[in-house]
């Protein structure tokens, strides 16, 4: 395809603390087959931390990044300025969201309705044909409002970090692939180095909700409601495996805790409890003429307080399709993982007993056989890493299936 006909691409990147890699990323992206991009960089973090002793040295490296910035001219760069004294956060506008916004809002002023919003983060990296691949995604699907783009976590030399990154990885491909297996349109992961949207729809979802932390959740289940999403890509993003506090939730903060024995915050869910999902989700349409008890109804009557939580849905909605599609936005994405959380107070069996349950009831025989001889011994703490990889990658080639052979659109969904 001709490029000159390609979408523009302008990509919005946070930068707090990021010395150390943001010269990487700017070289992948010196190095793109594609130039018809413009970077838009938010330098931030909270204007009091110039006064704190603890923090003022993130506040000087914060600094030295800006003048590196602002004298980089390899390729077009719009520069954001939340970190010198007197432009930096405050109260409690600050957070990782926040700068997110803040390059996204900034870009969206400067672009065409056609042009593609690019997300990245400044631990990422990707092969010289990445921005391509979503120009021509983007151009192969017009009516796409979103692409989670698929990621992978390289491994390091460091056996901790390895270890504590493949458990991470191994839990948010469980929870995708249940996603998957139960046909929910919420099975998406969301991570603020590996998304993508169209200007138009930035602007129809009324562009990102701010966030301290987990604004990529947020963001991408909005255009989930509002339209067709994609989920595959030609090309992967690599974000770094690192134990990281930058922001308050998400996958550094859960490496730090895991690696120091916490992993409550990111179970391995027993497929059961997708299943109770699926028992009330596949049969949405029959709750267009009465509401029935279940595990989930129950759930969600105790979360919203409301005697039937579809009664107002079937009032407001004529048609069954609009209804279903009523139906998935009020149960979303959020409130799957709320319902999860809850029916996990009542497990009793461990994460390897859970994922080892799951690859017997879905994978059985010579898939298991690819994975390892030594599954029956599975041990998240104990297992060498090479055999936690195997089960990684065995993860994500399933998950890829799933990905390549997508339903683009909520059920009952009319695309704008």
């Amino acid at each position: 395809m001709n490029k000159d006909l390609l979408p523009y691409l302008h990509i919005a990147l946070p930068v707090l603390n990021e010395a150390e890699l943001l010269p990487r990323l700017l070289e992948c992206l010196l190095h793109q087959d594609y130039d018809r991009f413009r970077l838009y960089v938010c330098v931030n973090q909270p204007g009091e931390w110039w006064e704190d002793p603890e923090k003022r040295k993130i506040c000087e490296t914060n600094a030295e990044t800006l003048q590196l910035l602002q004298h980089f001219n390899e390729f077009e760069i719009k520069v954001i300025d939340r970190t010198t004294p007197g432009n930096g956060w405050t109260g409690k506008k600050h957070g990782v969201g926040w700068a997110r916004k803040t390059a996204m809002d900034e870009a969206c002023m400067h672009a065409g309705g056609n042009d593609i919003m690019v997300s990245l983060d400044a631990d990422t990296t990707f092969g010289d044909t990445y921005l391509s691949s979503l120009a021509e995604n983007f151009a192969a699907h017009p009516d796409a409002v979103a692409l989670a783009v698929p990621y992978f976590h390289k491994l390091t030399a460091d056996k901790n970090i390895d270890r504590a990154i493949l458990r991470y990885e191994i839990y948010m491909r469980c929870y995708s692939l249940n996603l998957w297996r139960i046909g929910s349109p919420y099975s998406f992961t969301a991570l603020g180095s590996a998304m993508a949207c169209p200007v138009w729809a930035y602007r129809a979802v009324g562009g990102m909700t701010p966030k301290m932390s987990g604004e990529d959740f947020y963001f991408l289940q909005k255009l989930r409601k509002y339209g067709k999403m994609l989920f595959h890509n030609e090309e992967k993003v690599y974000p770094e495996a690192r134990f990281s506090d930058r922001v308050y939730f998400g996958t550094g903060p859960a490496m730090i805790r895991g690696n120091n024995g916490d992993w409550s915050g990111y179970p391995v869910y027993s497929f059961h409890y997708f299943d109770e999902i699926r028992e009330t989700t596949a049969h949405f349409d029959d709750y267009f003429k009465e509401t029935k008890s279940t595990p989930v109804v129950d759930f969600i009557r105790q979360q919203l307080n409301e005697e039937d939580p579809f009664r107002l849905l079937r009032e407001n909605f004529k048609e069954t399709g609009q209804f279903v599609r009523a139906c998935h936005e009020k149960f979303d994405g959020l409130r799957i993982l709320q319902y999860l959380k809850y029916r996990q107070k009542d497990n009793t069996f461990s994460d390897e007993e859970c994922l080892l349950e799951y690859l017997e009831r879905f994978y059985p025989g010579t898939g298991r056989d690819e994975l390892t001889t030594h599954l029956k011994d599975l041990s998240f703490e104990r297992s060498d890493t090479e055999d936690l990889d195997k089960l990684r990658l065995f993860l994500l080639q399933k998950e890829e299936e799933y990905q390549a052979n997508s339903v683009p659109s909520l059920p009952g969904q009319q695309l704008p």
